[in-house]
């Protein structure tokens, strides 16, 4: 059994704040475009009468706008299937080396548009950009829980979460008129992005490949025992670990096809815990307030870019929080009290939209309402939603697993984006009913099914879904998690 206490050192946090630089750059690409909105749909418009000697349509350069925006997340949906392909084939380390490229690619391409007056490159850049996400969102979780020591594994996995917020907030900042969001620099706003990318270049490649991709998939014990002792500091911990993973390799066949993937019993319970937790943290209404709180702010608020910067603010907070809190209560209770808050903020938007034309002061409890979903989102089922994969799956099917996480997750994003606008329309206040409805599904579902990963061996979990296939089994606590 690997230590329970392993001790933090230099290499194991530079490998993580390497890998994490990738996140940093999707929430950077999350944030910077929609303050500066209308001036790129000016720029659009600008070319289109170069082009044809007319304005645009107002219908059309709303679609047009959209497909901008969204089409990130279809690209993130597209590059979710190469994971399990690179992860296998090419490392961890180096697969995460390898898809930096596309963020360069996309990222220069956005930039390149203004000059190349097509918005059309802008559109490609933002699709070339999404397939990164798509990877690196599985990647990244996936490295860090495995070069992680037990006991810090669900912490370090949710500066992934951290990360992707701060660049968020930091896009949001950028895009603001005062900083780079103007006509002359917003351009060079979006090439911005690249700072991060080869700031990973110069650090990852000195960073050990996962021990665990190299004992069990690779089969090269001593290549995995100096990563180990590089990662570890103390030739104990090194033993012991070893000694974890030697295990959990007699346990596991060396490669799983999808189709076995999908067809294993042990993997069933699994596959729909993880569907249940990663479309109920996606379409509980966190996604519809942050791409859409600019809007909500503007039709009560003059400085309504200014609350959205508080939006990003909160949701950097909490993602910290979350970060001194997952070791300390576990994902299941993060998870359980996330997604019971959040129902009731949506029930509360629900009582408050609706009574905001009776008593206009409500707005400012609005405002409180969104920025108390964002915490609870951040608390428990944002981080955990995008690792629980990693720890849930032993090691032929974490990679495969970690892919149907990200297509889960950007799928998610996608649908909601594309829905909430017709939805509001139809159900008005209501549509925060439908968000509380899913949310309370997840945290039944959570209560019931997810057992407590928090210090358990990769193979201790593994077991447990083993077992799953006979009998029912009890954690740690003693909860009966498959009754």
């Amino acid at each position: 059994m690997a230590s329970q206490e392993s001790h933090l050192t230099a290499t194991l946090l530079t490998s993580i704040l390497a890998a994490v630089l990738g996140s940093l750059q999707i929430g950077y690409h999350t944030g910077n475009v929609n303050a500066p909105a209308k001036i790129i749909e000016e720029f659009f418009n600008h070319t289109w009468r170069v082009r044809h000697n007319q304005t645009m349509p107002d219908h059309s350069l709303t679609l047009l706008w959209s497909l901008s925006v969204s089409i990130k997340d279809f690209g993130a949906l597209l590059g979710s299937l190469g994971v399990r392909y690179l992860a296998d084939s090419y490392g961890r380390r180096n697969s995460i080396l390898i898809v930096n490229c596309v963020s360069v690619v996309g990222a220069c391409l956005m930039s390149a548009s203004k000059a190349s007056q097509s918005f059309e490159v802008l559109i490609l850049g933002r699709l070339v950009f999404g397939l990164f996400c798509g990877l690196v969102m599985s990647l990244n979780p996936l490295y860090i829980q495995e070069v992680s020591p037990t006991n810090l594994r669900g912490a370090f996995a949710t500066l992934n979460q951290v990360s992707f917020a701060s660049g968020i907030l930091l896009g949001m900042v950028a895009g603001l008129e005062t900083v780079l969001g103007t006509e002359h620099h917003w351009a060079m706003m979006l090439s911005l992005s690249v700072i991060p990318a080869l700031t990973q270049y110069l650090v990852l490649p000195f960073c050990p490949e996962s021990p665990r991709y190299l004992l069990i998939n690779r089969g090269e014990e001593s290549k995995a025992e100096a990563a180990l002792l590089r990662l570890r500091g103390r030739s104990d911990e090194v033993f012991a670990e070893l000694e974890e993973m030697k295990e959990e390799a007699a346990h596991t066949q060396t490669g799983v096809t999808i189709h076995e993937f999908f067809k294993k019993r042990r993997y069933k319970q699994p596959i729909v815990i993880v569907l249940v937790i990663n479309l109920g943290s996606q379409l509980s209404g966190f996604n519809a307030i942050i791409n859409y709180s600019t809007r909500m702010f503007q039709a009560k608020f003059d400085q309504a870019k200014y609350l959205t910067l508080g939006v990003g603010a909160v949701n950097v907070t909490f993602t910290l929080v979350a970060f001194f809190l997952m070791e300390r209560a576990g994902r299941r209770r993060l998870l359980l009290t996330g997604f019971i808050s959040i129902a009731v903020c949506n029930l509360l938007m629900t009582i408050v939209e609706s009574a905001l034309h009776l008593v206009p002061e409500l707005r400012s409890l609005q405002v409180l309402l969104v920025f108390c979903l964002i915490s609870a989102y951040e608390l428990g089922p944002g981080p955990i939603s995008w690792f629980i994969a990693a720890e849930l799956f032993d090691q032929p099917g974490r990679p495969i697993a970690m892919a149907f996480t990200s297509m889960l997750n950007w799928g998610g994003k996608f649908v909601l984006a594309l829905l909430f606008p017709p939805l509001l329309k139809i159900c008005g206040a209501y549509v925060y009913l439908l968000f509380m409805t899913v949310a309370l599904v997840a945290f039944a579902f959570t209560w019931i099914r997810l057992p407590e990963t928090k210090g358990r061996t990769f193979d201790d979990i593994a077991e447990e879904f083993r077992g799953a296939e006979g009998i029912p089994l009890h954690n740690k606590t003693g909860f009966n998690t498959f009754p």
